[in-house]
């Protein structure tokens, strides 16, 4: 709660109203990026700016062959195929501890671009997330969060921002 209040803060400061949804959200993680696009596409149409904050860790069901991933980009992947595009909204889903699953990643950052590349680049995005190979998409488009270990683990940490100015 301690890096969610962080964040609510910076964006008080900056003019964009904070949504501070819990720091224990637990869920299968294309689940809950779908529960939180329909908010953040809701909070779009206001035309106002806002930030879903949440943490919590949530679960990835792998299948027979997984590919190099984890629940925060497997989350980012899900959200950004849910946002579809959305021309107002930006996220960013991550581990704090710098290790989000397989691949040396924490997690991944999406906006209104991150399907597009995809496409152009020959890319099935619903693909890569059925054989939960978030890291190798993005990898390939640009957001996997490749930092490394932190020192640290408070929490999965997931911020979407709504900016309908684009600014």
């Amino acid at each position: 709660m301690t890096a969610l209040r962080a964040a609510e803060h910076w964006c008080q400061n900056h003019g964009v109203q904070p949504h501070v949804l819990g720091d224990t959200l637990e869920s299968s993680a294309a689940k809950l990026a779908r529960q939180q696009a329909r908010q953040a596409l809701e909070y779009a149409e206001t035309g106002r700016p806002a930030c879903l904050l949440s943490g919590g860790e949530t679960t990835v069901r792998l299948g027979p062959e997984p590919g190099t991933g984890g629940r925060n980009s497997e989350y980012a992947l899900a959200l950004a195929l849910a946002l579809d595009g959305h021309p107002a909204i930006w996220a960013l889903a991550a581990d704090t501890d710098g290790i989000d699953g397989r691949g040396g990643h924490s997690g991944a950052v999406i906006g209104p671009h991150t399907l597009r590349r995809g496409r152009q680049m020959g890319l099935d995005a619903w693909d890569y997330l059925r054989r939960n190979d978030s890291a190798t998409f993005f990898r390939h488009v640009g957001g996997l969060l490749e930092e490394g270990p932190t020192g640290t683990n408070v929490n999965d940490f997931r911020a979407i921002l709504v900016n309908p100015s684009g600014h």
